[in-house]
């Protein structure tokens, strides 16, 4: 068992509106020179977990949570990485986060981009007739605010996501299930209720300009613990017509109507941007 240090005994004395700052500067101090990453790890999702601080703050605390370790990161297998939410037909089992960046690494390190079964003939067809999918996009300069690891992946096409999914025997969510989740028997216009009001999640209003870590904003969650539902990234789902498919339009680059829980538009399975991600469900 680990000592705390002398340090963060100091950062964690300090008052609510200065304890952020220290503490991510000793989170960056930590990746830097090493010292008590367990310690400094916890301090830091206490922070993330209690909803203090500015949002630039918290931005800022997510990513060095992300760099240092982030320990609600999980995968798929784990069964902490799924919540179960009651549904008209049954439970519904669906990621409680997006998918994030560490998971998705870890599938393309597995191999995930060479031919197998879990690419069907129009995502093999798709990826071979382009040169930037993902692990190539996520290689560019420009791209580094958007691959910190707790942070949902972005800028897949409907193709990528389909074969991740496959991959770990899940799938996307339903256009119908995921309002179920957002909503509730109570019928929530959003995860928390009503009204939208200001610092709930993470869209254009917020003036972030990126992706957060998953989770950072703590009233964009349901009762059962799934979060990001309004904000942050949209979302691919499984159904559409043709080439196309819905998504759930929520973003950090979109406005806060494109966060109703109704929300919806459609996109060619080929479309990719740095504000469109997803999760995973499984069952029928």
């Amino acid at each position: 068992m680990s000592v705390q240090s002398p340090e963060l005994d100091a950062v964690q004395n300090l008052a609510p509106n200065e304890r952020i700052a220290a503490l991510v500067t000793l989170g960056k101090r930590v990746l830097a020179d090493g010292g008590d990453s367990d310690a400094t790890v916890a301090a830091l999702l206490g922070e993330l977990e209690a909803g203090t601080g500015t949002a630039a703050e918290r931005v800022e605390l997510g990513e060095v949570l992300g760099q240092l370790g982030d320990p609600r990161v999980r995968i798929p297998a784990d069964e902490e990485y799924w919540a179960r939410v009651p549904g008209e037909d049954g439970d519904i089992t669906i990621g409680r986060y997006l998918v994030t960046n560490a998971e998705y690494q870890a599938y393309v390190d597995a191999g995930g981009y060479e031919p197998g079964e879990h690419w069907d003939e129009a995502g093999r067809a798709w990826l071979d007739s382009v040169e930037d999918a993902w692990p190539a996009r996520a290689q560019a300069a420009e791209a580094a605010n958007f691959i910190v690891a707790n942070q949902p992946v972005v800028g897949v096409s409907w193709h990528e996501a389909s074969a991740y999914a496959r991959f770990h025997d899940c799938r996307l969510p339903r256009f119908d299930e995921r309002l179920w989740v957002v909503r509730g028997e109570e019928r929530r216009p959003y995860p928390w209720g009503a009204p939208f009001g200001s610092g709930n999640a993470n869209t254009k209003e917020e003036v972030i300009g990126r992706p957060t870590a998953v989770g950072l904003f703590r009233s964009d969650r349901t009762p059962e613990g799934v979060y990001d539902l309004a904000g942050n990234v949209a979302e691919w789902t499984e159904d559409g017509s043709g080439d196309d498919r819905w998504i759930h339009p929520g973003a950090w680059d979109q406005p806060s109507m494109a966060a109703w829980a109704k929300a919806r538009e459609y996109e060619p399975t080929t479309a990719r941007w740095g504000g469109l991600g997803f999760r995973l469900a499984r069952g029928k």
